[in-house]
Formats: structure tokens, C-alpha cells, sequence
């Protein structure tokens, strides 16, 4: 099965083009509905088993991939665009997809329900930000109520999300204080 799945390919990911560490990947909620196996690397493998990892700019390669011949990398490609819908130009490439009732009942069975009210929480640099997530202050912020400055460089740990998508909370100098997230950047896992 991975021979033919190699000679589909042509020794490329079937989402981004990568040639490397490449591994059958199959589609979950994907009985009935034919061959549900695709060939991608490890970097597209990881980032569909754990959204939090998502890298929205190596998601740009569906604008390529939606288009394929196999219906299982459209299916997946419409997964992936549904859920970083949050994103103007994966909206942009959604409405262009277009998939037969069956294939979009397939995509659709593979997705969670989505509150489409939700805004998530976003660094300086549009990074997603989830509860517990480490930051560092990029500039001198004032703190209000308090007599310190919480100074550019500060890494504040295991920040808590608020119901405003432009705020988070974190300790600063043993206090808890409120932080715009456009003074924020995401400290990530590989630079802790």
C-alpha cells in the first residue's frame, strides 16, 4: 500500500510539496467513503494531530493541494481550511473549493463543531495563544493600580485567557495584571 501511495505522490506530501520523512497518513471519520490514505510529511502529520502547533503560513500550501485529482486531499485539504478559517485567505481559498454532496458530507463528518463566534487569542505576531502559553513583553508597559513597570523582555508564564480576545492575564513581579496581546509575543516550545 505505501509503494502505491509513494507512486501516487511522486515522493512528495500530497498537502505541501515536502520531500521529506513522508508516512501514510489516514483520514479519521473516513469509513464508507473509499480510500481515505494520504501521503504526508511530518511536519503537516503533527500539526493535524495537534492544533495548538498550527503554523498558519505552512497552511498556505493548500491553495495548491485543494486542487488534486484524490478526493481524500481535498477532503483533508477542506478539513484544514475549515479549521484556520479564522484566517482571511483560508476563507478565500474555502470558497472556492468545491466538492460533490458526497465528498462534502466526508469533509464534514471529520470536523468538530466550531463556535463561529469564537476569536482566539493572538500574539503581536498573529501567533495563537492558549491558556498556559509562555510570553515575553516586546515593550515598557505601565501597569496601572501598581508602582512597577512591567519592562520589554519580561517572560511572563502560564497565561490565563480572558473573554476579550485582545487580552490575557499572567503574573508580572508577583502580581497578576491584565496585558494587551499586542505587546505579547509567543514564547515557542523550541525556544523555552
Amino acid at each position: 500500500m505505501t509503494k502505491e501511495l509513494l507512486s501516487r505522490c511522486g515522493g512528495k506530501c500530497e498537502l505541501c510539496g515536502s520531500e521529506s520523512n513522508l508516512a501514510a497518513f489516514e483520514l479519521p471519520e473516513s469509513k464508507g467513503y473509499g480510500d481515505a490514505r494520504i501521503m504526508i510529511c511530518d511536519t503537516c502529520t503533527g500539526q493535524i494531530k495537534t492544533p495548538a502547533t498550527i503554523d498558519m503560513n505552512h497552511w498556505r500550501c493548500l491553495n495548491d493541494s485543494m486542487w488534486s485529482q484524490v478526493p481524500a486531499v481535498q477532503v483533508m485539504a477542506y478539513r484544514m481550511l475549515k479549521q484556520i478559517s479564522a484566517e482571511a485567505w483560508a476563507r478565500d481559498l474555502l470558497d472556492m473549493l468545491y466538492l460533490d454532496e458526497d465528498m462534502q458530507a466526508w469533509a464534514e463528518a471529520g470536523i468538530e463543531e466550531v463556535d463561529e463566534d469564537f476569536v482566539p487569542h493572538k500574539d503581536s505576531n498573529g501567533a495563537i495563544l492558549e491558556a498556559g502559553d509562555n510570553v515575553v513583553i516586546i515593550k515598557d508597559l505601565n501597569v496601572k493600580g501598581t508602582t512597577f513597570t512591567a519592562k520589554r523582555g519580561t517572560t511572563v508564564r502560564g497565561i490565563s485567557l480572558t473573554n476579550n480576545p485582545e487580552h490575557i492575564e499572567g503574573r508580572v513581579n508577583g502580581t497578576r495584571i491584565v496585558i494587551l496581546t499586542c505587546f505579547v509575543k509567543k514564547v515557542m516550545p523550541s525556544e523555552e
